[in-house]
């Protein structure tokens, strides 16, 4: 009977077979998948996109050939995106919190990394303008075209979107914001130095008593499966990166902000942390 291979040369076979197992999944997605809406707009606009969390948002399958939509389904009932779901829940639930305590008079509100910005068009459009502005801005601009139809064809005149860079901001013409988000980019982030900077530019933006909310992916079921399939906006496949939210929670008092709290969203992949106590 011949001795079992070393742990050394498993690994070595092992590695060409994962190698094939991804390949023959980019190829599925590639081509079969594309009969859904959702994989689609994801080879278009990269599945990281605020395009494709929009669409992820409204979570109504779409697809060609019957089989299409019967994918879709399948796929936007994925265990991350049932997450990014719920997180826009517990955000726009923290987001009423904060105007709730600034009873009397209008809340700036600046989304660093918005995309469409359903989620705050939805809010924009429960509270009014005499309570609440946004300001939604991101680098892609198919999204903010698409956030800008979307809020002209429901009548929301109290947000707007402009061109700006996340990691390098500038103060809002209108004047410093009251509450800044910061919502789904941190995960796409490999650098921790680069997101302490962020935590701490941002800060220097807020108004006097102003709020800072951002999440953090804890952990995520389908890193690998992302890692080696699904390509991101700019066209390279997607690397996120998980953190425990006590690191990015002392990055915030780091910054000097001496309240931080956080809740997790139901699902359980992601946390939305609030910090204020400048």
């Amino acid at each position: 009977m011949p001795l079992p291979p070393p742990a050394a040369t498993l690994a070595y076979m092992k590695k060409p077979l994962r190698n094939l197992k991804w390949a023959v999944l980019r190829g599925l997605l590639g081509t079969v998948g594309r009969a859904s809406r959702g994989i689609r707009i994801g080879y278009r606009y990269g599945f990281d996109s605020g395009t494709m969390l929009d669409y992820v948002y409204v979570n109504r399958a779409h697809g060609a050939l019957g089989v299409g939509r019967v994918i879709d389904r399948v796929y936007l009932n994925a265990v991350g995106w049932r997450a990014i779901r719920a997180r826009r829940e517990l955000l726009q639930d923290v987001l009423r919190e904060q105007l709730g305590r600034r009873p009397g008079r209008e809340v700036t509100v600046l989304d660093v990394a918005a995309g469409p910005g359903r989620y705050l068009q939805e809010l924009a459009a429960e509270y009014g303008p005499r309570r609440v502005r946004v300001l939604c801005r991101d680098l892609a601009e198919a999204g903010l075209r698409q956030g800008e139809r979307l809020a002209r064809a429901r009548g929301i005149t109290n947000i707007s979107y402009e061109t700006g860079d996340a990691l390098d901001p500038k103060a809002p013409d209108t004047g410093a914001p009251d509450v800044i988000v910061v919502s789904g980019l941190y995960e796409l982030l490999l650098d921790d130095d680069a997101i302490r900077a962020s935590i701490e530019r941002l800060r220097g933006l807020l108004a006097p008593g102003g709020t800072l909310v951002f999440t953090t992916q804890t952990r995520h079921p389908q890193l690998d499966f992302i890692a080696n399939v699904l390509p991101n906006r700019d066209g390279q496949l997607w690397v996120m990166k998980c953190r425990d939210v006590a690191e990015t929670e002392g990055w915030a008092r780091a910054a000097g902000f001496g309240e931080v709290t956080s809740r997790r969203e139901e699902v359980g992949l992601f946390t939305v942390t609030v910090c204020g106590g400048r």
